[in-house]
């Protein structure tokens, strides 16, 4: 059950990039590349092993030609323009940072400094790029398509246990998208005509208060808001919900934390692509000339040994539709 469903095109392709020479590539001195992850080494360090795979498959193998100088935020915001001035001394050629609050932060203590963005909300929207075609600016790299994909939660939660009849959604209120994400919900809820709750939180000790609240007024499962604070703090949120028996939907990296289901964009692949911006970089392209790109393809993941340790039985039309099974 590997099929793979289209969502969105690349945009911009066939642009072509000016690569031309540049101090930094006559210079003697190993390139700096910046790296500041809302995350911690410990829950993403997939990531940075990803963007290192990306970086050799773009010829840079030789660690004498780069370095990288990697700052985590450990889930907190706050850590955030501490980090991206620590990184500013170190005078980056180009800084790779996730998600949208990391961009913000290095964009205002590095202005001059090429950055490219790794499954964040789309900078058109956030006003870091003119457009996705020509960003024109210092803001390149990727963007992902949580609105879009948030408003299928609800439908594939449904598809996966049909008899939920009240609902709860942890919303994080700190997320750049957090309005389009919000009206996503009600939509999805509107046309399926089932009962909602809503909470939100925007540190980590604010989530285990949310989830309570939502306990208390009786809801059957949990949908999780596309967000870099719930992402980090994935494993405790998803223990909190299956401690009250509740299946859980959020985005693709929790169905190794146990949810029932997720839905989203392959993090790592992006990760991984986001190195070819970096090379395009470092040999003399300017970010404003690459176009951002939105992810191709969204995964279904079903986790089964949650659904056996809830005794919930997915129906065979939801497990065809799905392009992994945890067993």
């Amino acid at each position: 059950m590997n099929r793979r469903r289209a969502l969105i095109g690349i945009f911009g392709l066939g642009a072509g990039f000016a690569a031309g020479r540049t101090a930094l590539a006559q210079s003697k001195s190993p390139a700096v590349i910046g790296w500041l992850n809302f995350s911690s080494r410990e829950v993403d360090g997939s990531t940075l092993v990803a963007f290192k795979e990306g970086l050799a498959a773009q010829g840079w193998n030789d660690s004498t030609r780069f370095m990288i100088e990697e700052r985590w935020a450990n889930g907190r915001i706050e850590r955030l323009t501490p980090l991206a001035e620590e990184l500013a001394v170190k005078k980056p050629a180009v800084v790779v940072v996730w998600p949208t609050q990391t961009l913000a932060a290095c964009v205002k203590a590095m202005p001059g400094v090429p950055m490219v963005q790794v499954s964040a909300a789309d900078p058109v929207v956030t006003g870091f790029a003119a457009s996705l075609a020509r960003p024109g600016g210092m803001v390149t790299g990727l963007s992902n398509v949580v609105t879009d994909i948030f408003e299928k939660f609800l439908e594939l939660l449904l598809a996966a246990v049909p008899k939920l009849r009240r609902v709860g959604f942890l919303d994080d209120s700190t997320n750049f998208a957090r309005v389009k994400l919000m009206d996503a919900a009600k939509r999805s809820v509107a046309k399926r005509g089932i009962e909602a709750r809503f909470a939100e939180a925007a540190r980590p000790e604010d989530i285990e208060p949310a989830i309570s609240r939502l306990a208390a007024e009786g809801v059957q499962a949990l949908i999780v808001s596309p967000s870099p604070l719930f992402t980090f703090d994935r494993s405790r949120i998803v223990g909190l919900a299956l401690k009250r028996r509740w299946p859980v939907i959020a985005s693709s990296t929790f169905s190794d934390a146990g949810a029932l289901l997720s839905y989203g964009v392959d993090v790592l692949a992006q990760f991984r692509r986001g190195a070819y911006y970096v090379d395009r970089i470092l040999k003399g392209a300017k970010p404003g000339d690459l176009p951002i790109e939105q992810p191709t393809t969204v995964e279904l993941r079903i986790n089964l040994k949650t659904a056996k340790a809830l005794g919930i039985t997915i129906p065979r039309t939801i497990l065809l539709r799905a392009d992994e099974v945890i067993e």
